[in-house]
């Protein structure tokens, strides 16, 4: 197996093609940014009452007025009314309200639908629908389907990735994202609304996924940490930002959902412009291909590549493995670090998702609250790079969900009267958390080899899916205690700090090719390092590259001492 990073070192680490590439790559993840979230506005629940008739009803105005029963916060009640005959019967009779003890009048259901505020929403799911009351569960079962599709998508497109190209797999998937969501604009009910939410869902995850992969794999090591940390996130944040500025002026539900897919139809030409990865090729035995793009990129750079880039792996290349999931679980190695990073990519998953949709349900005004909890992600964003470039992988990883396991914890001991206080402390939670997301993504695709990347990806995310899929009940639980889903997410953010310092350390080191080449799980009981047992070509072959190594470092020596 070649060194790719060192036969492809005469790029350069900024040239033409690596910014063209990287900003390419970038723009493709705008969608990803509120596609995903722009349930919070499609979903949003406006304030409702029963409906009284107008018509066919002898009511006088008093009695209207006082249709609907108070709750004990003196608003009116949202899903039962006065029993309307008994209302008319005193009506009738010329009996005013406060003549009579309304505690003692029959209560019934909404029999007649709802009425809605039509201040901030004009048109909802849940409003189109009647997603309330004894319908309510309906809410957030909408937002887990939409992450079941997630779930499957991740499953899928990694292995599919990894099969026939980065490329294809990103383009297939952006396509079918951007048509079921434009297909969502004429959904009839709210069942068709899921099935082809289930069906966005599975593009949605897989197009991040192959791009992120694609511009891991092309990019120098420098670029490649700018990239996998602020460059890639920074650009969903743009679109998560861009989300409740087209909410706002948007109110109509369908308008609002055309408005956000018509940009992906203008991002497939870009299938012109972005390249398959070199690497993948090679894993693949494709030498020309791989070669034919370097030499592009080279031209680019305006630099001049060597005749034969790859042709040691020429001489050496055999018929590859094909590899799948259940490969990240045959070996002591690769099964225990697959574990833990399932485990700590779902429990971020839950905190992150359940804070991003319960902005709607903070005190204020529910676009302000999504821009702020947006524009919390941008310098979140570009510390992690920061910290990606000069600390260690697990120890910024742990630190950042403690942080967020510490505020979440702490929001539940802030007085009832210091709403502001509290909003800042959910917000700096969420910053957290956005920078555990943002290094758990890099960290994995640093830690997983070339052959198994994007499928390790992809079941990293279908992991987290499980969390995805159950966040939703997490703000539903607001409604039996306003804290419960602070201290769940709090602990559960706490406990994944602490497993996260059981991971290996990737500073530093290089892209791993192989299952071989990966790093050693240290583990919390064994007191050796576990080492991965070699098969007895890629034993010669790490030797061979070692001994390769050692006489170009004797090499440079000597020139060092010449001079």
């Amino acid at each position: 197996m070649n060194d790719y990073e060192a036969d492809t070192a005469f790029l350069g680490d900024w040239g033409g093609f690596q910014r063209q590439l990287s900003l390419l790559l970038c723009i493709t993840m705008i969608p990803n940014g509120y596609c995903g979230l722009a349930i919070v506005f499609l979903a949003g629940t406006p304030a409702h009452r029963c409906r009284v008739p107008v018509h066919g009803l002898n009511l006088t105005a008093a009695w209207r007025n006082v249709s609907i029963p108070l709750e004990e916060d003196d608003q009116p009640a949202k899903c039962s009314r006065y029993q309307l005959e008994a209302l008319q019967a005193f009506s009738e009779e010329g009996v005013l309200p406060s003549e009579v003890n309304l505690s003692s009048v029959p209560q019934e259901g909404c029999l007649d639908g709802w009425e809605y505020d039509r201040s901030v929403y004009t048109s909802t799911i849940v409003s189109d629908w009647d997603l309330v009351c004894e319908d309510q569960w309906k809410k957030p079962l909408t937002s887990s389907l939409f992450f079941c599709g997630v779930l499957i998508g991740s499953f899928l497109s990694g292995q599919l990735s990894d099969r026939f190209g980065r490329k294809r797999v990103m383009f297939v998937t952006l396509a079918s994202q951007t048509t079921f969501a434009f297909i969502q604009v004429f959904s009839p009910s709210w069942m068709v609304f899921c099935i082809l939410f289930f069906l966005t869902g599975m593009s949605h995850i897989s197009n991040y996924l192959s791009a992120f992969v694609l511009g891991t794999e092309i990019l120098g090591p420098r670029l490649r940490e700018f990239f996998s940390t602020a460059g890639s996130c920074l650009f969903f944040a743009v679109g998560y930002m861009m989300l409740p500025l087209h909410a706002y002026f948007m109110r109509d539900w369908r308008r609002l959902l055309l408005c956000l897919s018509a940009p992906g139809f203008l991002l497939l030409p870009l299938w012109w412009f972005i390249p398959e990865s070199p690497r993948w090729l090679l894993s693949q035995g494709r030498i020309t291909e791989a070669e034919d793009i370097v030499k592009n990129a080279a031209k680019m750079n305006k630099k001049d590549p060597p005749a034969k880039i790859f042709s040691p792996l020429k001489q050496e290349f055999k018929k590859p493995k094909a590899y799948n999931i259940c490969d990240m679980l045959r070996s002591w190695n690769i099964r225990w670090i697959s574990l833990l990073l399932w485990l700590v990519w779902n429990i971020v998953a839950i905190s992150y998702l359940a804070l991003s949709l319960n902005t709607s349900n903070l005190y204020g005004d529910a676009y302000l609250n999504c821009f702020l909890s947006a524009t919390a992600e941008v310098p979140a964003y570009v510390i992690s790079w920061l910290m990606f470039r000069c600390c260690s992988r697990r120890l910024t990883l742990s630190a950042s969900l403690f942080a967020a396991g510490f505020f979440l914890l702490v929001i539940q001991l802030i007085p009832a009267d210091l709403i502001s206080l509290a909003i800042v402390l959910e917000m700096t939670g969420k910053f957290a958390l956005t920078l555990a997301f943002a290094l758990v993504y890099a960290y994995s695709a640093e830690v997983y080899p070339t052959v198994l990347r994007n499928t390790a990806m992809g079941a990293c995310s279908m992991a987290s899916r499980i969390g995805s899929i159950i966040a939703p009940y997490f703000i539903y639980l607001r409604s039996y205690s306003a804290s419960l889903p602070y201290i769940l997410m709090g602990g559960l953010t706490t406990m994944a700090a602490l497993l996260s310092l059981l991971l290996p350390e990737s500073y530093g080191m290089p892209l791993p090719e192989t299952i071989a080449n990966m790093h050693p799980f240290p583990g919390c009981c064994r007191k050796n390092v576990y080492k991965l047992t070699h098969t007895k070509e890629e034993e010669n072959a790490t030797e061979k590259k070692s001994q390769d190594v050692q006489a170009e470092q004797q090499e440079h020596l000597h020139e060092e001492s010449l001079k």
